[in-house]
């Protein structure tokens, strides 16, 4: 089992984000630290031919699934999309491929060298990203985004409450995320099967896998915990892109204090392999063009 490994949960329409991923790895992973992605078996051809010549090593999902025998495939592929990638990323650690891994998100890339010391300290644990998320809080008060403060200490004291834990709301991400097998195997042999529950059912009670890692992390601490900062940085909305591009932020700038950078690609359309209608578009650029001349 290797110590620590990259890995990318995706599907056809972020083929191109993937490739674009891959090839930043290949330039900045000067340790060589395998990368791997997992995707539905029908996309598999498409990202076999996407990825030819990059350092991508290819899975399927359905084999992730299947290495847990109390999850159902049918159950799972019934979920949204959304939904059921919450649990195929969570169970990547049953392959027992590797210690712990930085799930990378598709619409991720890096901006500079990296290695595995960025991610595990020197007594051989992962660090772990926790923080309590004020800048994204500030920015969505200085611009009338109450609901994401609201939703946002909601959604922790849901889950605080679960695990019976008082006090401060954390963070634990965005992505990519620095995960362990050890806070996994914590949570489903001392929390979970208990209850007669696996993470198909943690998932439907409440979604969001970031805050079941690390609360769980905090309840169980199988290893010591040694907090970092996010690793990238991360666009949540197009309006805190467009002003940070207004500020004088650059790739050269951001590459001071993060490894690389996350365009989300709700709003960052352009790396889509299939493009929405020419009229959706247009409005994006109208409500971009008026941004940037008003604001």
């Amino acid at each position: 089992m290797k110590k620590f490994v990259l890995y990318c949960k995706s599907y056809r329409n972020d083929v191109l984000r993937v490739k674009r991923l891959a090839e930043s790895i290949e330039q900045f992973n000067h340790e060589q630290i395998p990368f791997y992605v997992s995707v539905p078996s029908s996309d598999m051809a498409l990202f076999q031919e996407s990825l030819i010549g990059r350092p991508a090593i290819l899975i399927s999902d359905d084999e992730i699934i299947r290495a847990n025998p109390s999850l159902s495939l049918e159950k799972i592929n019934a979920l949204p999309g959304g939904t059921s990638q919450q649990i195929v990323k969570s169970e990547f650690w049953r392959l027992g491929i590797s210690e712990s891994y930085l799930c990378v998100d598709s619409d991720c890339v890096f901006i500079r060298q990296f290695s595995e010391s960025d991610f595990i300290t020197s007594e051989g644990y992962p660090y772990t990203v926790v923080h309590e998320a004020k800048e994204l809080l500030q920015f969505a008060i200085r611009h009338g985004m109450q609901n994401v403060s609201d939703n946002f200490h909601k959604e922790r004291q849901q889950l605080m409450n679960i695990f019976g834990r008082t006090g401060h709301h954390y963070d634990f991400g965005p992505p990519p995320l620095l995960w362990s097998r050890h806070v996994w195997v914590a949570l489903d042999e001392q929390f979970l099967k208990p209850k007669n529950m696996n993470f198909y059912d943690a998932i439907v009670m409440f979604s969001g896998e970031i805050q079941w890692y690390g609360e769980a992390m905090l309840k169980f601490r199988p290893f010591p915990l040694t907090p970092v900062e996010p690793y990238f940085k991360f666009y949540f909305y197009e309006r805190q892109f467009l002003i940070g591009k207004q500020q004088g932020e650059s790739i050269d700038r951001l590459a001071r204090d993060y490894l690389g950078v996350c365009y989300q690609s709700n709003w960052d359309t352009k790396s889509n392999l299939i493009q929405k209608p020419l009229l959706s578009r247009l409005v994006r650029w109208i409500r971009r063009t008026v941004f940037r001349r008003y604001s």
